[in-house]
């Protein structure tokens, strides 16, 4: 359900599970960061892109799966991937292909850059569902969009790649045809020989301790969420919307 493939010297990482827009079961977001980690030093690859098969960028978590789980080990893995990402010494470039829900978009807010087609979606419904927001977003977002994330949020926003664009969420809108190729231009130009890209990516990447110190409320408010009953009763309204 991952496929890993380095093309020119850049590994390009696909979610392959199209039958359910590329929903993340816990094992795939295991298996996201180690390879996350595994081309992230250096070593293997100048950079990474991350991008999804079919319509869709990634569902989030698969709330079917996580039905029962617990709330807290579900998004300690999201919080864990965005660790993989700031941990890494090279780009990390997320190519929405299409729509990008909940805990997969606020993935994307940790990236280097997010490229998007036309038809790429931010939505993030956590607040209607009952749920709390994951990856650092309470810090993530507002240092992308400001003071407009708390209304992002509490409305459960659905953007358009033009919404998304104009909010600083998506970097670029290219064709679809050409957007793991645009991704993979944009990693060669950021690290052309000479250059002191891993230097800057330290400077000028979200501070770890804040992003940690994010981790730490988001887990509390999931926690909180959980406790009182609002996750539980979310997640199976919207399983009972789904599969009446």
């Amino acid at each position: 359900m991952i496929d890993v493939t380095v093309r020119d010297e850049v590994a390009v990482i696909t979610l392959q599970r199209p039958d359910k827009l590329n929903a993340l079961t816990a094992g795939m977001r295991e298996r996201l960061a180690e390879a996350v980690r595994e081309h992230g030093d250096g070593g293997r690859a100048r950079g990474i892109v991350v991008t999804g098969t079919g319509r869709a960028f990634s569902a989030g978590e698969d709330i079917d799966q996580a039905v029962g789980r617990s709330l807290i080990e579900e998004v300690e893995l999201f919080h864990d991937l965005t660790r993989a990402v700031l941990e890494t010494r090279v780009p990390v470039v997320a190519a929405v292909n299409g729509l990008a829900v909940g805990g997969a978009a606020e993935w994307t807010l940790c990236f280097d850059a997010r490229l998007g087609t036309p038809s790429a979606e931010y939505f993030l419904p956590e607040n209607h569902i009952g749920l709390s927001i994951s990856n650092a977003a309470s810090y993530l977002l507002r240092r992308l969009v400001g003071g407009r994330a708390l209304g992002l949020v509490l409305g459960s926003a659905r953007l358009s790649a033009a919404e998304a664009h104009s909010l600083g969420l998506l970097d670029q809108i290219v064709e679809p045809g050409t957007l793991v190729d645009t991704a993979i231009g944009l990693v060669h130009r950021w690290t052309l020989p000479g250059t002191a890209t891993e230097v800057h990516l330290k400077l000028l990447r979200p501070s770890a301790e804040e992003v940690e110190r994010a981790f730490a409320i988001e887990t509390e408010a999931a926690r909180q969420v959980e406790d009182t009953g609002l996750a539980r009763a979310g997640m199976e309204r919207f399983v009972n919307r789904r599969n009446p």
